[in-house]
């Protein structure tokens, strides 16, 4: 089975207005470049986006923000971003704010098929107001439900033309979550090999959880803040 697409534009055709969407991506670490400016020429709008952070000004996901193509965003993160600040203090972006072992939790937990989990993070918080909260050994935990996503968008090192997945380093901290929770998964590779060339062992997300796969280029892989010091003479 080929899974690999012609182009971004062509692997997120079908990607409507409204659209739940998960991506990944860890700051401006592992984000699907290609596969964001594609929905960025689409100009599909009213997304509600699930990621870790929504990028910066003018980079990763803060392109589709400045577009205004987003209207809700679910996230943990939301720092280096003034025009989030703006949209969402003047009531133009919905926003709801998760801890961030909490979002990566319920990414997998989605992906997994398990619809809700206990945990101790934002008891006594605004997070846990209204949520059903339980004592487990003398500790309070608050319930919090699996996430699930009409399309899951994610970045690799590698891939096959079978959807099988390697990411390097710190772009596999959510990306593999992401990968399990869409029901549509979309990759974005920046190598794409043959089947068979990735040891098995080294595979971080299977291709079963992977419906289509595009060959990235032109990647920027920029970073939030550059920070240099003179080097000894």
């Amino acid at each position: 089975m080929n899974k690999v697409y012609e182009s971004a534009d062509a692997a997120v055709a079908d990607i409507p207005d409204g659209a739940t969407i998960a991506v990944g991506g860890f700051g401006l670490c592992g984000n699907p470049e290609n596969l964001i400016l594609a929905l960025h020429r689409k100009k599909v709008g009213g997304l509600t986006i699930i990621s870790n952070n929504c990028g910066t000004d003018h980079e990763g996901l803060g392109i589709l923000l400045e577009a205004g193509q987003v209207r809700r965003m679910i996230s943990s993160y939301v720092g280096e971003n003034k025009h989030f600040e703006q949209l969402y203090l003047s009531g133009a972006l919905e926003v709801e704010l998760m801890p961030q072992g909490t979002l990566a939790e319920s990414l997998r937990a989605g992906g997994a098929g398990i619809p809700a989990f206990f945990t101790p993070a934002g008891v006594g918080t605004l997070r846990s107001e209204g949520r059903e909260t339980r004592v487990f050994e003398g500790r309070e935990y608050v319930l919090e439900r699996g996430i699930t996503a009409d399309f899951a968008l994610v970045k690799a090192q590698r891939g096959d033309r079978l959807g099988n997945l390697v990411y390097h380093r710190t772009a596999r901290n959510f990306n593999p979550m992401v990968a399990t929770c869409g029901r549509v998964t979309i990759a974005e590779v920046e190598e794409l090999v043959e089947p068979g060339t990735i040891d098995p062992e080294t595979v971080h997300t299977a291709g079963i959880y992977v419906r289509r796969v595009v060959v990235g280029s032109n990647y920027k892989k920029p970073i939030e803040k550059l920070t240099t010091r003179p080097r000894p003479a």
